[in-house]
């Protein structure tokens, strides 16, 4: 199980980034909302759309959600 966070900036795309704990691109405390701990990025992606409708996977930490 990892932990899960979303940034509160969006992307210059739009997506708000969903991170793991471990991730080096996760945004300082104060710029993320931990979404707690999920076995995969899809349960994580899912509470995320719960504040932002345009969540997306980090790349780095989260490739299998990561579709922009």
């Amino acid at each position: 199980m990892y932990r899960y966070y979303v940034n509160k900036h969006a992307q210059r795309t739009g997506e708000h980034e969903v991170h793991t704990s471990l991730c080096g691109y996760r945004p300082q405390p104060d710029n993320c909302i931990y979404l707690g701990e999920f076995k995969s990025c899809q349960g994580a992606i899912a509470k995320a759309r719960e504040y932002y409708a345009d969540a997306d996977g980090c790349y780095f930490c989260c490739r299998e959600c990561h579709s922009r």
